[in-house]
């Protein structure tokens, strides 16, 4: 049962929810009147973990408008050459906080030649110079290496990846796009609004076979489409939490990113302060709960031991269903995801009734248990004891397991659970990310795979719709995976068979890390070269804004939400993103395939507007059209450049490229009813993008001009609405409003100086 509270709650001692202020009485707090409970919820605000940690790291002395300095930064091998160049440009000269540089996304990926090791090369000698930590390829994820390296109680780190979760250590960590960890490689500070908080009280304990994916998705499932924890903080409370092991507490937190929210913290206990100390890290622990009274601006109320074996359907995580659902109402279920994917997708047509066998069974292609979220020690040694002395069988079905860290992988050799799994006819892979994102174990045409892992969204599984070439994933936990594994194929819940789960030592080797990461925090060497491949490039000039814009709107995208994936493909194009240029070409390039021809014509008209050549003839008959409508217009000072509309962008992944490849193919704004996520909002002011808000987006349309003039000092000034102008290709012009949100005064100066590197080399 999850339940889901329609107003805030106190939480007193830990364990009582009080969602009436007349239960008060009856756990001997009395309160006098409408005075007293406002005093009281003022002193519970401050009674809640996240309250505490926000204002230990916020240097602003407001906690209103929070600006935060963080206890360390991670990024991998997509994201930090761009960061570091980002930062390289803003004038950095040293780390200012460890920064762990790892290397799972791009370790295994062929595409494009030496490219990949080329990076790897460049990141390691930006540790040296630096002073940063840098982990080789293929020992471990982003997220178990700071689980077993970073995170401790009370921190706060903040990485380039959307599942930088760790509270479940105790740490508040924050996935984000490049720029906000260049603002901190640079000295300056995380700005944000202090989010709302929500609790997930958790009670009871899971059944046998019910595993944390089973959880997550199930969270997931009843808050993602309200928005019940859009850009807040989770905080897990409760009793059920002393019910739940250290693996089974971080395999749920790192599910929390497909929720929304901004961050996550849990309770802290001894099963806590057991798991640093394996680490080697006993004296980054320390308690951590509520004040005896805490304010919460919504609850989630989950009882464990009703959670069932869950699955998510294509194409979200959110798209949830029991597994028992699935199987007793096959043809209905899946003939309606077919439906509702197959509306979505440009191209093949997913064909998920051919997976109905004879026996109405439901067959599957692909196991995957991977990454951050299934690649825990634990749920891998579960799926052992699953498949032990059985065998996947040599039909279509395959099962590829990938450890989280080389320190887990080393105690399943010892603990004989990897040689259950090869035996039953598994493949043992390495610490690599690639089956979250299409760069792993892609299935064949047609084929659906079940994986363990963080999300299910189009292309994830390497899908290319425009050339004929479509599969599908559905989200499972590591425990059910490996029972319809048992079942050579066929869908099963783990709880369907009856299964001895052993309880193993997990003993982390952590000399594995000290053999092999340089630790060079606090030890720069500033005479260490950067070493460059071919494939490494600087990002190329941006321009300010002028004070009138003139985009042409060369997407039009009217999904109810629009995924980073769709923005930037993941997958193949990984191995380009150390060269904005070439990586820019992929923008949009599964979702609107016509969106770059689109966008160059402005991007070519942009830079002969800046070097004198004139305009074309349509931009000419725009201007004219616009003095026809009695506007004044300077087409030799205005910016042209390219937008896109989309009714909610940004879902997913923190990458920046997601904005910063429409801004290089010359994007110069977002037109939007609102955007999914604060970290892709963010990466469209980083790169100079204004990100438009429209109420009623039907007054334009694809290829359609939109002007807005006195921008450049309408957002300077704050203003709460904008005029803007769409100029029809009949030369018809509509007037309609616009706005940008609440803008920090820096965030204004990034826009108006082009980005953030921009802003930087101006004050």
């Amino acid at each position: 049962m999850i339940e889901l509270y329609k107003q805030g709650i106190f939480l007193v001692n830990g364990t009582d929810i009080v969602a009436d202020p007349e239960q008060f009485s009856a756990l001997g707090v009395h309160l006098s009147g409408a005075k007293d409970l406002l005093e009281l919820k003022e002193q519970a605000v401050r009674g809640t973990m996240a309250w505490g940690i926000l204002e230990s790291h916020n240097v602003s002395g407001n906690m209103d408008q929070l600006q935060l300095k963080f206890d360390s930064m991670t990024s991998h091998d997509i994201t930090y050459v761009g960061i570091i160049q980002t930062a390289r440009a803003s004038g950095m000269t040293e780390f200012p906080l460890p920064y762990v540089l790892t290397n799972c996304h791009n370790s295994l990926c062929a595409v494009g030649g030496t490219i990949n090791e080329d990076d790897h090369k460049f990141a390691l000698s930006a540790a040296r110079r630096y002073g940063g930590i840098y982990v080789p390829p293929n020992m471990g994820n982003i997220h178990s290496v700071n689980r077993e390296l970073m995170a401790g109680c009370g921190r706060m780190i903040l990485g380039s990846d959307s599942h930088t979760r760790y509270g479940a250590i105790g740490t508040m960590a924050v996935g984000e796009g490049g720029g906000e960890l260049a603002k901190q490689l640079v000295g300056r500070t995380y700005d944000f609004a202090r989010p709302q908080v929500i609790a997930v009280y958790l009670t009871g304990k899971p059944r046998p076979g019910v595993g944390p994916h089973d959880v997550a998705l199930s969270i997931v499932g009843a808050v993602y489409k309200n928005g019940y924890v859009k850009n807040k903080v989770m905080e897990f409370v409760g009793p059920g939490i002393a019910n739940l092991s250290m693996e089974y507490r971080n395999a749920i937190d790192v599910m929390t990113t497909e929720t929304t929210c901004w961050s996550s913290i849990w309770v802290t206990d001894v099963k806590t302060k057991e798991y640093l100390t394996m680490c080697g890290r006993p004296e980054d622990y320390k308690e951590l709960k509520p004040a005896v009274c805490a304010w919460y601006d919504g609850c989630v109320y989950i009882d464990l031991s009703t959670i069932e074996c869950t699955i998510a359907m294509p194409m979200h995580p959110s798209n949830t269903f029991t597994i028992k659902e699935v199987q007793e109402n096959a043809e209905d279920i899946l003939a309606s995801v077919q439906d509702a994917a197959n509306k979505q997708l440009k191209g093949a047509q997913m064909d998920l009734l051919s997976k109905i066998g004879p026996d109405g069974g439901i067959w599957v292609e692909q196991g995957e248990i991977a990454g951050c979220s299934g690649g825990t020690f634990e749920s891998i040694c579960a799926a052992a004891d699953i498949l032990r002395g059985k065998s996947i069988g040599n039909g279509a079905f395959s099962l590829s397991i990938y450890p989280g860290s080389l320190p887990a992988y080393s105690q399943l050799l010892k603990n004989g659970c990897a040689l259950d799994l090869v035996q039953a006819g598994a493949l043992m892979r390495e610490c690599f990310c690639g089956p979250c994102f299409g760069a792993g174990d892609t299935p064949a045409n047609g084929e659906l795979s079940i994986r363990h892992t963080t999300r299910n969204f189009p292309n994830r599984e390497g899908s290319k719709p425009g050339e004929g070439q479509i599969a599908a994933v559905a989200l499972m936990d590591a425990r059910s995976i490996a029972a319809t594994a048992a079942n050579g194929g066929r869908l099963t819940a783990a709880t369907d068979l009856d299964v001895d789960y052993r309880t193993y030592e997990e003993a982390l080797d952590m000399a594995i890390y000290e053999k092999r990461v340089y630790n060079g925090w606090g030890s720069a060497d500033p005479a260490t070269e950067l070493q460059f491949g071919p494939n490494i490039k600087d990002w190329p000039e941006m321009p300010a804004l002028t004070d009138d814009l003139l985009v042409k709107i060369c997407s039009y995208i009217t999904d109810a939400v629009t995924t980073t994936d769709e923005l930037i493909p993941s997958g193949e194009t990984s191995s380009y993103r150390s060269n904005p240029e070439r990586l820019s070409e992929f923008a949009l390039s599964r979702r609107d395939p016509q969106y770059v021809p689109r966008s160059k014509v402005l991007r070519a008209a942009e830079r002969n507007r800046r070097a004198g050549k004139g305009l074309t003839d349509e931009i000419k008959a725009v201007y004219e059209a616009l003095e026809k409508a009695g506007l004044k217009t300077d087409p030799k000072g205005t910016d042209i450049g390219s937008a896109i509309y989309a009714n909610c962008p940004g879902d997913g992944s923190a990458r920046e490229q997601a904005a910063s490849c429409q801004r290089v193919m010359g994007g110069s704004a977002n037109f939007a009813r609102s955007y999914a996520t604060k970290r892709y909002r963010s990466n469209c002011i980083n790169w100079g993008m204004t990100p438009f808000l429209v109420e009623d987006p039907s007054v334009f349309d694809l290829d359609d001009y939109i002007f807005v003039p006195g921008l450049r000092q309408a957002i300077l000034e704050g203003a709460q609405k904008i005029a803007a102008y769409a100029v029809k290709p009949d030369g018809s012009v509509k007037e309609f409003a616009v706005s940008t949100g609440a803008l920090t005064e820096p965030e204004k100066h990034i826009i108006v100086d082009g980005c953030l590197i921009n802003y930087y080399k101006e004050h």
